[in-house]
């Protein structure tokens, strides 16, 4: 398998475990504090990170070189997952997907400010549909509230969660000195920790965790494993080997993965209007993925 077809099975995984955190989100968002639950789920998954470590790659002391890389990519991520958690306090998980479809346009502008990385004619048109797709699903299908432009405040709040993840994105890329994807996401997760518990410290110790609900206990762990441990090593082992833009356009199928564990969960479908704007962005990661593959079949047929 190639290394690009290595970071597209990274990226597919990702999409699959983000989407989780969604329906999970949504159902204990109001039963704890936003920064309180972020600062367990960043310690958790850094324990989980760091064992996984030392038992594979160790833990170099050339990693700890220029330690404020860390803290970067922390508060970025930190500041990615508080505003999500505030956002699903109100908006629904599926509009809250729509939303994070919008990270790869973000990520495409991130990645040529912080690397000059070029968005060609045909990931543009991608990236478009996509957009269109997930406005789509944030509006509901429902073109009055369009015209008004009709946003909930929790898509507003998510949506600066989400420049804060396409920023994220290139900045791995930039500051990695080739430190493997698992040492430098423990490096993340241990600053994320850092940088939440100060910023929410009076949550943290407000908070009556022996008394939490058994659904809180069940979301923390999964977000802190699922959702953070594994999509942290996928994201940064798929950023240094795919651009920017086209890491973040697997996040076009989060919402068709959201409306599947919703129904797991017992959740009714969206209306068959919706589902439309759901098509739209799985035909703008199509689109991505056939411009992949015919700069891939140029490249062989290219003369030496």
């Amino acid at each position: 398998m190639s290394p690009q077809a290595r970071g597209h099975l990274a990226m597919l995984v990702f999409s699959a475990l983000v989407a989780g955190s969604f329906s999970l989100g949504s159902m204990i968002a109001n039963e704890i504090a936003p920064a309180a639950l972020n600062a367990a789920r960043f310690a958790i998954a850094g324990v989980v990170i760091g064992i996984a470590a030392m038992m594979t790659t160790g833990l170099p002391r050339s990693a700890a070189r220029a330690p404020w890389r860390y803290l970067v990519l922390g508060g970025l991520f930190s500041a990615y997952f508080v505003l999500m958690f505030y956002g699903l306090k109100t908006a629904p998980p599926v509009s809250a997907a729509a939303v994070f479809t919008l990270t790869p346009i973000l990520s495409a502008v991130a990645g040529w400010v912080l690397l000059r990385q070029i968005t060609t004619s045909h990931m543009a048109l991608a990236l478009s549909v996509g957009a269109v797709g997930a406005l789509w699903v944030v509006f509901r299908a429902d073109w009055l509230a369009f015209r008004a432009f009709e946003i909930g405040q929790g898509e507003i709040i998510y949506f600066w969660g989400c420049v804060a993840h396409a920023i994220y994105t290139p900045m791995v890329r930039k500051l990695n000195r080739g430190e493997p994807p698992v040492v430098f996401t423990f490096g993340t997760l241990v600053a994320g920790c850092a940088v939440l518990t100060v910023f929410g410290w009076s949550d943290i110790r407000a908070t009556d965790w022996a008394n939490l609900p058994a659904i809180v206990w069940i979301g923390l762990f999964y977000v802190a494993i699922c959702a953070s441990a594994a999509t942290f090593v996928l994201l940064q082992y798929a950023t240094l080997l795919l651009p920017s833009a086209k890491v973040m356009a697997y996040t076009y199928l989060t919402p068709s993965w959201v409306i599947i564990w919703q129904i797991a969960l017992g959740q009714p479908a969206p209306g068959l209007l919706v589902l439309v704007g759901i098509g739209l962005t799985i035909l703008a990661l199509l689109l991505l993925l056939k411009g992949d593959d015919l700069g891939m079949a140029r490249q062989q047929t290219a003369p030496d």
